[in-house]
C-alpha cells in the first residue's frame, strides 16, 4: 500500500553504491501514480504489470530487483516465472507460505490496529489521515526522529494519491494467499531482515533462507522499512551482493 516516494532518499543512496545502474521505482496498480487502477489480487498479475511497465519505458532485461515486504513475493514469482530476465534479487523483510505462519507473516498484536485502519479507510478528514499514516510509520520505522520528520510528507503523499479500501484489501489478499514456488528460483538471491521488525516476524526470512540455502543478513535494530531506518547499510549489502552477480547493465 506504499508508493515510490516512500523510498525517500534511498534510491539516491543506492545509485551512489551502484553508479552503473539505472534505478527504477515502479508503482504497483492501486498505489502512487497508479492509484486509479485496480490492485492485483494475485502476485503473478503484479509481476506482469511490472514487466509491461518496464518494457513500455524501453528498459529491457536482465534486471536486478530490490524488493521490500510484499514486493519480495513479486520478485520471487518474477524470478521463478522468468529467470532469464533476472540477474539477481535482494528480498527485504518478506514472508510467504510455507516459510512463515500466518501470525508470523503479520504479527498478531497488530491485527486490531490494522483492521481499524482498513475499516476507517482514512476517513475523518485530516485527523483520520494522520492516524493512518502515524500508525503505518510506527509499524514501519523504529526511529523516532525519522517518524516525526516523515509524517507531514507521508500525509501529503496520501492526499495526492489515496489508496482505496478495496485496493488495500486486494493487496493484502494477494500477499496472504501467495505461496512460494516449490523450487528455489534459479537466480542469485540475498535475504535481508531486521531484528526489530514489528510488522513481520524476522523468523519468516530466516526460514526462507534456510529452506533455499540463501545468504541471509540481519540488521540488529531496524524496523520493517529497513531502507528507511538504515539506508546506507542496505545499499552496502546490495552492492556487495551485486558485485558477484552476472555482469549486466541493469534496471
Amino acid at each position: 500500500m506504499r508508493e515510490q516516494r516512500h523510498w525517500e532518499d534511498f534510491p539516491q543512496r543506492l545509485a551512489q553504491a551502484l553508479p552503473e545502474a539505472v534505478i527504477v521505482t515502479p508503482d504497483l496498480p492501486g498505489n502512487g501514480q497508479r492509484h486509479g487502477l485496480r490492485s492485483a489480487s494475485r502476485i503473478g498479475d503484479s509481476v506482469e504489470f511490472c514487466r509491461d511497465q518496464l518494457r513500455a519505458r524501453d528498459l529491457l532485461p536482465p534486471y536486478r530487483l530490490l524488493a521490500l515486504s510484499l514486493g519480495g513475493m513479486v520478485a520471487v514469482e518474477w524470478a521463478s516465472r522468468y529467470p532469464a530476465e533476472i540477474a539477481g534479487a535482494v528480498l527485504i523483510n518478506t514472508s510467504m507460505r510455507p516459510y512463515g505462519r500466518f501470525h508470523q507473516r503479520l504479527r498478531w498484536r497488530n491485527y486490531a490496529a490494522l483492521a481499524g485502519l482498513l475499516l476507517r479507510g482514512g476517513a475523518g478528514g485530516h485527523d483520520g489521515q494522520a492516524r493512518q499514516e502515524r500508525l503505518i510509520l510506527e509499524l514501519s520505522s523504529n526511529d523516532d526522529a525519522t517518524r516525526a520528520a516523515l509524517l507531514p510528507r507521508w500525509l501529503a503523499y496520501q492526499r495526492d494519491y489515496p489508496v482505496t479500501r478495496g485496493n488495500a484489501l486486494r493487496q493484502l489478499w494477494s500477499a496472504a494467499r501467495y505461496r512460494a514456488p516449490a523450487a528455489r528460483p534459479p537466480v542469485p538471491l540475498l535475504i535481508l531482515s531486521a531484528a526489530g521488525d514489528r510488522l513481520v516476524d524476522p523468523e519468516c526470512s530466516r526460514r526462507l533462507a534456510q529452506a533455499w540455502q540463501l545468504d541471509h543478513r540481519q540488521h540488529p535494530s531496524a524496523g520493517h522499512d529497513l531502507p528507511l531506518d538504515d539506508g546506507p547499510w542496505v545499499a552496502h549489502m546490495v552492492a556487495q551482493a551485486a558485485a558477484h552477480w552476472p555482469a549486466t547493465k541493469p534496471a
